[in-house]
């Protein structure tokens, strides 16, 4: 071969090379892990799920269900950025209907009019669909159609529940809702055509039939390419690895739909560290798709609704086939310029914390053994997906930065775990790491956000941001990222309102109830009994009590329909996620589903994780009811009824542990959400849970007591077979 064509052909292999590069570029992102720094997925700090991403203008906004919070209940809110990567949110303020908390699910659409139209689903009146009007697209908000629902339950095919609605818009003539939940099991997918000249009345209504969108469950998506459309949807259940996202095609809006190829498109990694990714929304830039996607936090917290925000990139085979999607924790990047070009100096600087938490978890119904840190080093690794935690939720805790060198420091970021709930805290600078000054100090703040924004203009080497109060009692100190500037730079004027309530209280560490029946005469009950516990008050008896004796130990005996109740509430130290021991001495003489030998916190609104109450039973809240299967605790082995059993819960604000005999039995990861409320003793509220048995003594601390402490309470409290208790200390 004549080597003076050789040139040619490398010069020609060269650019095969560049064209295949291009057409299919490498995929260098296989190398991350979730715990990887300077990585873009999540998208978003915190828990927020069901992302609907828009564009107006030369700003993103990202409208989604406020995760983490009582069954997805937080505030409704919206994230904005431009430039897809930094991100700041803002709460948004809705006339909500009496009564009705949730916000799930949002969508938004510009109509005709050039205003914005927010939409979303809230199924605690039946599951509906309620609009929202506004002239910019984070509010001031108004309600459409006098704040009745627009898209009610059993629209398009009967008692189907309409919830998740995305919306259609093909130029200024037609409007399209796509909605439902539970499609399986109703059958299809509803669709309603809408009057784009009022944006909420229906013009016609119909389904989709299962057949034609097999497996659907939920969150529909539906869109047009050129001339096809698109319906996308999620399967499985959103708490599991199994939900995973679909799609079918159809000549029309409203079908007939054929099922896509590739399905599903979007499914749980390998690794199952993107796990249940689902519920979806689309953003197409310059013939560029983007999926925005949920999938469970890592390690993935109980019940499934810690869910975080992610975006990659989605191809197409042609106008009517989705080609698989790779999930990375790389994410996407930069779409557009970077509206921070400066560098973030506490990006992986040295890190210290007054603690962290050490995460050690059997396997659950959600997710494997888990063994995890929340390294001090999480915040500052740029990772949304990652955060230091301290290693309990007593304030306060502090994070320590060393920047390694002194540098002049203009501005300081911080992103804390619930960017909807307010956190007091101060930044204080140092030189040397002894002598401190103050850069900021919001220890008095009531204002939420993300991030917090702290503006001075310091010298320094070392930060130290101390957390000293939180909105909600019982929040973590709690870091996603710290950012650390020399330069100022614009960011969103939005600011929340200042609430007024709170801040949470702290644990006192006290033994706030005891239930002593060493004063009491065999065979009686006084009208009152005093709390020898910090709280003091007496419990009054409801129904008929008696101290009498079995099996040689004096007790109270509960017939059923009995119990004791404190006339005093719970105090704010066991509100919410506070930490909490409740224990007691008792003798079942026969094991039911489950009767409830002590709980201080409301039944009212119950939802997932907002309330707790000690059980004995055999159902799956036998050990430990908490408003919702999904997070319910059973016993492994049910304390053997016709004996006396010591029964111990602990909380320390991520596990729950129960201890029957000073052995523990069970445990589950696990955040509450409770409403403090009367203390009751032998029932939980609602009458079929009243204890039935007898019961020697009863404890509530407002702190989790240590497995060493759980014994020794065991013993100190442990009733003898005179009838009088061996002598005890208290906490």
């Amino acid at each position: 071969m004549d080597s003076n064509h050789q040139p040619i052909k490398i010069s020609l292999l060269f650019i095969l090379m560049l064209i295949i590069l291009v057409l299919h570029p490498l995929d260098t992102r296989a190398d991350s892990t979730y715990t990887s720094a300077g990585i873009h997925n999540p998208l978003l700090p915190g828990y927020f799920a069901d992302p609907t991403i828009k564009k107006f203008g030369d700003t993103y906004y990202i409208y989604a269900t406020t995760d983490g919070i009582k069954l997805a209940s937080g505030e409704p809110q919206v994230w904005m950025s431009k430039d897809f990567v930094n991100w700041y949110n803002f709460e948004m303020e809705l006339p909500m209907p009496e009564g009705l908390t949730n916000c799930w699910a949002p969508d938004l659409v510009k109509g005709k009019d050039g205003r914005f139209y927010y939409f979303m689903g809230n199924c605690e009146a039946g599951c509906n669909i309620y609009g929202y009007v506004s002239d910019t697209p984070v509010g001031p908000w108004k309600t459409v159609n006098g704040g009745k629902a627009l898209i009610p339950v059993g629209t398009g095919k009967e008692r189907l529940p309409a919830l998740d609605a995305q919306y259609l818009m093909l130029g200024d003539t037609a409007l399209y809702s796509f909605f439902g939940t539970w499609c399986t099991s109703f059958g299809g997918m509803g669709w309603a055509k809408i009057d784009p000249a009022d944006m909420f009345s229906i013009v016609s209504q119909g389904y989709i039939p299962i057949d034609q969108i097999p497996m659907a469950f939920e969150a529909a998506y539906p869109f047009k390419k050129n001339e096809k459309y698109l319906l996308m949807y999620s399967s499985g259940d959103c708490r599991l690895s199994s939900y995973a996202v679909r799609y079918a095609y159809a000549g029309n809006p409203t079908g007939p739909y054929k099922e896509g190829i590739n399905n599903p498109v979007l499914v749980t990694s390998e690794d199952e560290t993107i796990d249940g990714p689902g519920h979806h929304s689309l953003l197409e830039e310059d013939g560029n798709y983007y999926i925005l996607y949920h999938r469970h936090n890592n390690p993935h917290s109980t019940g499934g609704e810690f869910r975080q925000v992610c975006a990659d990139a989605m191809y197409f085979e042609n106008d009517s086939t989705i080609k698989k999607i790779i999930l990375t924790h790389k994410g996407t990047g930069y779409p557009g310029p970077n509206q921070v070009p400066f560098e973030n100096m506490a990006f992986q600087a040295k890190v210290s914390a007054s603690s962290y938490y050490h995460l050690v978890s059997p396997a659950t119904r959600y997710a494997g053994e888990t063994d995890f840190k929340y390294l001090p080093e999480y915040a500052v690794d740029d990772n949304n997906g990652t955060l230091w935690k301290a290693a309990n939720n007593l304030l306060p805790q502090s994070l320590t930065i060393d920047l390694e060198r002194t540098v002049n420091v203009r501005r300081v970021m911080i992103q804390f775990e619930y960017p909807t709930y307010y956190y007091q805290y101060k930044i204080e600078y140092s030189k040397d790491g002894e002598k401190w000054k103050m850069f900021a100090d919001k220890t008095g703040n009531r204002r939420s956000g993300c991030p917090v924004t702290d503006d001075n203009d310091v010298v320094t080497r070392f930060l130290k941001i101390t957390v000293t109060g939180t909105e909600m009692s019982g929040l973590y100190a709690a870091i996603w990222n710290v950012k650390v500037f020399d330069n100022l730079f614009e960011t969103p004027a939005l600011q929340n309102k200042e609430i007024k309530t709170g801040p949470g209280a702290i644990s006192t560490g006290s033994l706030l109830v005891n239930l002593d029946i060493d004063a009491l005469a065999d065979s009686y009950v006084a009208d009152s009994i005093s709390n020898k516990g910090l709280l003091g008050g007496y419990f009054l008896q409801s129904g008929n009590i008696k101290v009498t004796e079995t099996d040689s130990i004096k007790a109270f005996y509960f017939n059923g329909e009995s119990y004791l109740h404190l006339n005093k509430i719970a105090p704010a130290s066991l509100d919410f996620n506070s930490q909490f021991t409740a224990s007691a001495w008792v003798y079942n003489p026969e094991t039911g589903n489950g009767e409830c030998i002590m709980v201080w916190n409301t039944r009212e609104k119950m939802l997932q994780s907002s309330y707790a109450a000690l059980m004995y039973g055999t159902a799956p809240y036998g050990a430990m009811a908490h408003g919702d299967w999904a997070v319910d605790l059973p016993y492994k082995h049910v304390p053997e009824s016709s004996r006396w059993q010591h029964i111990a819960v602990t909380f320390d604000g991520m596990m729950e542990k129960v201890y029957v005999n000073g052995q523990l039995n069970t445990q589950l990861p696990l955040t509450l959400f409770v409403s403090r409320s009367a203390i009751m003793v032998g029932a939980s509220g609602a009458p079929d849970e009243n204890f039935s048995g007898y019961i020697a003594s009863a404890r509530l601390y407002d702190f989790a007591l240590s497995p060493v402490e759980v014994t020794r309470l065991m013993n100190e409290t442990r009733p003898s077979k005179t009838g009088s208790k061996i002598k005890k200390s208290e906490k």
